[in-house]
C-alpha cells in the first residue's frame, strides 16, 4: 500500500513538474515572439515587466533575466538623446544581468555567458549616453571591456561583433574611431547572424540593429 501511494505520489510530482515545464516554455516563446516585434519604449517596458515576472517564477534559468536586461538597456539606448531619463533601466537592468549571470556556470556554459558580457556592455553604454562629458570616462571603457570579453569568450556571437562595429563607427577617429572596420565587423555580425537560429527562446536578436547602422556607413 506505501509503495502504491509513493508511486502515485511521484506521478503526480513529475506530472506537475512537466507541466510548470510547458507553462514556462510557453511563455517564454510568447515573450520572445513579441521582443522580436518590439521597436518603441513602451513595447520594451511591458516586455521587461514580463519577463521580470517569468524570472520569478523560473527561478533557475537565466534566459527570463537576461531578456528582462536586454529590454531595459535598449530603453536606456533608446533614450539615447534625452540622458536625463536613462538611469533607472539602467540600474534595473545592471541588477537583472547580475541575476543572470549568476545562474551560469562560468565554466561550461561559454556562448551563455558570451551574451551576457553584451549586456554589460550595453548597460555601461546606456550610462554613457546620460552624459558623455561626466561619464564617458568611467563607463565607456569598460562598456569596450565587455565587448572584447564577450567575443573572446564566443567569437561566433553576432552581437559581440554587431556591438564591437557599433562602436567603431560611433567613436571619433581620433579616439579611435574607424567607419571601415565597422562595416566589416557588421557584414562579419550580419553574416554569422544568417548561419545562426531565429527560432526558439535562445538569444537571438540584432538583425534590426545591424541593418539600420549597415544603411548609414
Amino acid at each position: 500500500m506505501k509503495k502504491t501511494i509513493l508511486f502515485i505520489a511521484i506521478i503526480f510530482l513529475l506530472g506537475h513538474l512537466t507541466q510548470a515545464q510547458d507553462n514556462y516554455s510557453q511563455q517564454m516563446k510568447t515573450a520572445v515572439a513579441k521582443l522580436d516585434q518590439a521597436t518603441a519604449v513602451k513595447d520594451y517596458q511591458q516586455l521587461a515587466a514580463g519577463f521580470e515576472s517569468i524570472a520569478q517564477q523560473e527561478k533557475t534559468s537565466w534566459l527570463p533575466w537576461y531578456y528582462a536586461a536586454f529590454c531595459n538597456a535598449k530603453i536606456g539606448w533608446l533614450y539615447e538623446q534625452d540622458g536625463d531619463r536613462i538611469e533607472p533601466f539602467a540600474d534595473k537592468a545592471e541588477n537583472e544581468i547580475k541575476k543572470s549571470r549568476s545562474l551560469l556556470d562560468t565554466g561550461s556554459q561559454k556562448k551563455e555567458l558570451s551574451e551576457v558580457y553584451c549586456i554589460i556592455s550595453m548597460v555601461n553604454r546606456a550610462r554613457v549616453f546620460i552624459n558623455p562629458m561626466s561619464y564617458g570616462r568611467q563607463y565607456g571603457p569598460v562598456a569596450s571591456q565587455y565587448i572584447q570579453l564577450a567575443i573572446k569568450t564566443n567569437p561566433d556571437n553576432p552581437r559581440a561583433n554587431y556591438l564591437d562595429g557599433w562602436e567603431k563607427y560611433s567613436t571619433p577617429k581620433l579616439w579611435g574611431g574607424d567607419k571601415k572596420k565597422a562595416k566589416q565587423l557588421l557584414d562579419l555580425a550580419k553574416r554569422q547572424l544568417a548561419a545562426d537560429s531565429h527560432e526558439g527562446i535562445n538569444p537571438h536578436w540584432g538583425q534590426k540593429e545591424i541593418d539600420t547602422l549597415l544603411k548609414e556607413l
